[in-house]
């Protein structure tokens, strides 16, 4: 049986807009009936919030949780995520790689952009990572996630039903501006994520990485665009943990570790937002080698053997996000 990242997320979808108000969110339709969740524009959101968005992000694939951080860890609040379905939860749903992009005369004011990422991506399947996945949903409804300081303008949203093939009430929008609580945990809560996404483009086998779990440390929002962007980055880079499990030869998931770690870039030891800024706001003249979880297992259930390679670097998070009182 297939599963259907859409249907399996519905339920988390449908409590987030029945405890809107405990979540600290707001819910509002279009004309034609397309819910539009606004997760930290004009409210204040939640870490509680963000946490559920991350599971609806996982197409209900995935767990993410809040932990007290132990006084040696460095840091007080950190989120855990599991999967034991990464592949299609991660790249089939959570990851933000379906570019929407508008111009000012399509929406009538300014141009408009932003990466999609969550279970209705694979109704539209856009990207070519859905023919490698041979993967495409078929469910009658659709949630999607967009990092941004500001609602989709209209042309979007009609974009999406389109590529979608659905009809306005079938359709939920859910905004989270990374500057929010809920848009950074909800980032942070990718760390799995980001493991997955280097493990592809590593060229490691997806269908031999059969679960994951993962932990981050969960930074405070910037109001800082460009620094809130940063911490989640960091959080990630330099405070991300990551255990996959696979199947195979021992030589491939021996090179999946070493290979796997944010060390391996030659901008480690940078905050993500200063580097950010020195590229001229562009990602892809970062060093793709620093998108990547500071330190990471790899257990081969084939053998039993387990390697391990890089390091936290929480000294650099807490220069970054402490102050001394």
């Amino acid at each position: 049986m297939t599963l259907s990242v859409n249907t399996l997320a519905r339920p988390l979808v449908e409590r987030l807009l029945r405890e809107a108000a405990t979540l600290g969110v707001a819910v509002r339709h279009e004309a034609d009936g397309v819910c539009i969740v606004d997760a930290g524009l004009a409210v204040a959101g939640s870490v509680q919030a963000g946490l559920l968005v991350g599971e609806i992000c996982l197409g209900g694939l995935g767990q993410v949780s809040l932990r007290a951080g132990a006084a040696a860890s460095g840091w007080p609040t950190w989120l855990d995520v599991a999967s034991s379905q990464p592949v299609l939860a991660c790249l089939g749903s959570q990851y933000a790689g379906w570019s929407l992009a508008a111009t000012k005369e399509e929406t009538g004011g300014r141009k408009f952009f932003s990466l999609g990422s969550g279970p209705a991506r694979a109704l539209a399947a856009k990207e070519e990572l859905y023919k490698e996945l041979a993967y495409r949903d078929q469910a009658d409804s659709g949630v999607l996630v967009l990092e941004v300081d500001r609602e989709p303008p209209r042309f979007i949203i009609d974009k999406l039903l389109r590529d979608c093939g659905l009809q306005g009430p079938q359709l939920t929008l859910i905004v989270t501006p990374t500057t929010s609580l809920a848009g950074t945990t909800q980032v942070v809560a990718r760390v799995l994520e980001v493991a997955l996404h280097k493990a592809h483009e590593l060229g490691f086998k997806l269908q031999n990485i059969v679960g994951g779990t993962a932990t981050a440390p969960l930074p405070a929002p910037s109001p800082d665009g460009v620094q809130a962007m940063g911490r989640t980055n960091d959080a990630i880079l330099y405070g991300g943990q990551v255990q996959l499990v696979v199947r195979g030869d021992d030589a491939a998931a021996r090179d999946l570790a070493l290979r796997l770690p944010s060390r391996n870039a030659k901008e480690f030891g940078q905050s993500f937002a200063d580097l950010f800024v020195a590229a001229g706001y562009d990602f892809y003249k970062i060093d793709p080698a620093l998108f990547a979880p500071a330190e990471v297992w790899v257990s081969n259930l084939d053998s039993g053997n387990t390697w391990h390679a890089g390091a936290l670097d929480m000294a650099l998070l807490q220069r970054l996000w402490l102050q001394q009182a």
